[in-house]
């Protein structure tokens, strides 16, 4: 660094700055850290895919509507094996009587015992986030622990927990690998504690500004951790080696100095193709990549200030004991290596030409998956068993709810009993088809004579009643006419009636009163989940699978026969309405992460390297490896889940390319002073352990994510992600620097000079020379 004050640039003195200040800066990371620790327990996750739909689609709308319009309790289905059916029955009785279960469906039919198997389907009375709900829950299963038990429920957060844990194992394991690759590949052991502390500020950091984000969804709260240090290792990685160099001739703190300010340029410009790729994912239509997006962008920008202005000064504080560790070079050269691919360099371009446009077409039809139904995880949690073991047993259930407008019994009993015609449906249960009592359904028009039949009131208090009721309503005719001939929904004069003796206008014997009682409570409570003062929705059990061609085909038959009845006014909502809308949305926002993450990626490289050529090789190899690494899903006839495409394209685009960036980056410096071959030759020594280093821990991260979590979505990320990087580094070690020195004269001829192309500007309608 120059001595002289004037000559002293910006950089230096900011670095300068760091590096005086660091105990300034060690305070302020404390006290940071500190906030984070509590900050860390106030973020929100939100644990539903669906809630990321755009508000336009049909089942975010439904899903709206049943959440304002409707009570959906809490259910869980409970399978005990080896029982005896009388067994079974009393056993049910039991736990139908504790306080907070309000109904548990078991009878003698297959849908409910098979082979000695028993299915409980308990509904709950509260929601699954309310505590009569769990606590009715815990002793449920306090019940049947002394039995061979498989319980399927989503009660409380017990899936957020479960997913929390999992990664605490991910992390661990991403740790020990993270110390084992930074123990081979670095200089010194003592600048291993450095990078450790840099990468634990930098996502502790993260992690606890997360609630200013306000929700974000269980994808992100889980894998940022562990992709953050996966993806930002480059920049700690960078700044240490530059450290290392300077230090073999300046003084521990002159070397800090001027490591960073040499650091800071070539990280700046290293994470710039990250961010472009993470940017791409903010602009899909599906708003979890917006979520993921903004979570890790946040995570890379926190890591970024990190190293520059806590590393330096750990760097300047453990400098002595970093002069007495230095031992020998783990990392091997790998001669033998650059000189067998400068060997084969007119062999194996076509090779992957050849494979490019052979996994281009394999990758397009790539089997995606837009539910957990067709999706399988190597871990899985106790709840996934239970699943699992009861769909064998018994029966798949998928369930469809229309939602229309309510009011109209007589046309709601029709759609239902059309809906039922069609062999796809199993049964369709709606409020104006539940039976209430003695054979009549609450929507069922009754008489004042078969109403008091029905009740046992006195008839004329039921005329009494009904002449009230059509006076309510302005009805004057009806009282001229002649009331016996009225008829009204069962489900109304119910309420009338309750309303009406409760305000005390009628007064009726008690035990009259103790039955009616009872019954309107049973309607009131089917009107929570069935109908509201707006509208009314019709739960069924479809037959097929929740997401195929076929299923989704036949949601448009029910949403063309609900028409019939009620115009465009229909809602359809469930699984597969979901998987449907997730799949039109795919579409959409796969062509445009394809677009955006090539085109940002391609303008920082263009840039970077000034150059027309070296971008569009580089952009070549990295989506050549995107389009293998989504091969093996159709060679395998294994579906992905949508979202591991477009996150892993994603990353790959902008952060594996940072390798290839690597190897480029010291190519073209070395190319002004020597050959093309030693240059390559140079080049992939001096790269090796870069990308050893950081492609190993990235690769290791997804690999370790895909096998120890049972959530499918999170699992298919990291797998996908681990072996896309995988490819990614054999693309970058092996294609690229043979397509470099191959292409040689076309990078020299399309090179240009920003100084040159700024000597001249538009001025005017001419141009002018500055």
């Amino acid at each position: 660094m120059s001595t002289d004050n004037s000559k002293i640039s910006p950089l230096e003195r900011a670095a300068a700055f760091i590096v005086d200040r660091r105990k300034g800066f060690y305070l302020i990371y404390i006290l940071a850290i500190v906030f984070c620790m509590f900050s860390t327990n106030w973020v929100n996750v939100n644990n539903e895919l669906t809630d990321y739909l755009s508000e336009e689609t049909e089942t975010r709308q439904g899903l709206t509507l049943m959440e304002n319009e409707f009570t959906t309790y809490a259910t869980a289905e409970i399978m005990i094996d080896n029982i005896a059916y009388s067994d079974a029955a009393a056993l049910c009785d039991e736990l139908n009587s504790i306080n907070g279960v309000k109904d548990i469906a078991f009878d003698s039919s297959e849908e409910h015992y098979v082979n000695a198997s028993a299915l409980f389907s308990v509904t709950f009375d509260g929601t699954s986030g309310d505590e009569i709900t769990s606590d009715a829950f815990s002793e449920i299963e306090s019940k049947v622990s002394e039995y061979d038990t498989y319980i399927s429920a989503s009660i409380g957060d017990s899936d957020s927990k479960r997913m929390e844990e999992e990664m605490q194992t991910v992390m661990i394991i991403a740790c020990v690998i993270i110390l084992a690759v930074l123990l081979i590949s670095s200089r010194t052991y003592m600048e291993i504690p450095v990078l450790v502390i840099t990468f634990a500020v930098a996502a502790i950091l993260n992690k606890g500004t997360n609630f200013m984000l306000g929700t974000i969804s269980f994808i992100s709260n889980s894998i940022a951790v562990v992709l953050q240090l996966a993806l930002a290792i480059d920049y700690a990685i960078i700044l240490c080696h530059r450290y290392t160099e300077e230090r073999a001739s300046k003084d521990p703190r002159e070397a800090v100095i001027t490591a960073l300010c040499k650091a800071i340029p070539e990280i700046s410009g290293s994470c710039l193709t990250t961010l472009s790729g993470l940017a791409a994912m903010s602009f899909m239509q599906f708003k979890v990549g917006f979520d993921m997006s903004i979570v890790l962008i946040k995570a890379i920008i926190i890591s970024i200030l990190s190293v520059f202005t806590l590393m330096p000064g750990l760097l300047m504080s453990f400098s002595k004991l970093i002069d007495k560790t230095h031992h020998r070079n783990f990392v091997p050269q790998i001669d033998g290596w650059s000189k067998g691919v400068i060997k084969s360099r007119f062999i194996t371009p076509w090779v992957f030409a050849a494979l490019l446009v052979v996994c281009f077409f394999l990758s397009n039809k790539c089997p995606y998956a837009y539910s957990y139904s067709n999706l399988d995880t190597i871990t899985k949690n106790e709840s996934q068993i239970a699943q699992e073991m009861i769909d064998d047993t018994f029966s798949r259930t998928n369930i469809l709810a229309v939602v229309v407008p309510s009011g109209d019994y007589e046309k709601e009993q029709s759609l239902k009993k059309e809906l039922e015609k069609y062999p796809q449906i199993d049964n369709v249960t709606g409020l104006a088809s539940t039976e209430a009592i003695d054979g009549y359904s609450i929507g069922d028009k009754l008489s004042p004579r078969e109403f008091s039949e029905l009740t046992d009131m006195d008839i004329e208090i039921v005329r009494l009643l009904y002449s009230a009721y059509a006076a309510s309503n302005e009805n004057y005719g009806r009282i001229v006419g002649g009331i016996d001939s009225y008829k009204i929904a069962l489900i109304d004069m119910f309420d009338f009636a309750f309303e009406m003796i409760d305000s005390g206008y009628v007064s009726i014997d008690e035990e009259t009163q103790n039955e009616l009682n009872d019954l309107h409570s049973q309607l009131l409570d089917g009107k929570k989940q069935l109908g509201s003062e707006n509208y009314s929705r019709l739960v069924m059990n479809l037959n097929i699978p929740e997401e195929s061609e076929e299923t989704f085909d036949f949601l448009n038959v029910v949403r063309e026969t609900a028409k019939q009845y009620y115009g465009d006014d229909v809602l359809i909502v469930g699984n597969s309405t979901s998987d449907y809308d997730l799949s039109v949305a795919f579409d959409r926002d796969n062509l445009m992460i394809t677009i955006l993450s090539i085109v940002f990626v391609l303008i920082v490289l263009f840039f970077t390297f000034q150059s027309a050529g070296i971008p569009l090789i580089l952009i070549l190899v990295i989506q050549g490896s995107i389009w293998i690494n989504f091969s093996f899903p159709t060679l395998q006839n294994k579906p992905i889940f949508f979202m591991s495409y477009l996150v892993v394209s994603s990353i790959q685009m902008g952060a594996n390319i940072d390798y290839a960036i690597v190897i480029t980056n010291r190519y073209t410096e070395l190319r002004r002073k020597m050959n093309k071959f030693k240059a390559i030759q140079q080049s992939l020594n001096f790269a090796f352990p870069t990308i050893f280093t950081s492609g190993t821990i990235l690769a290791c991260a997804g690999f370790a994510i895909g096998l120890f979590s049972s959530n499918p979505v999170i699992a298919s990320v990291g797998s996908s992600l681990g072996r896309g990087t995988v490819i990614s580094i054999i693309l970058v070690m092996g294609i690229l620097p043979q397509l470099l020195v191959l292409g040689d004269f076309i990078i020299e001829k399309t090179s240009f000079n920003l100084k040159d192309i700024k000597k001249y500007i538009k001025i005017g309608g001419g141009t002018g020379e500055i």
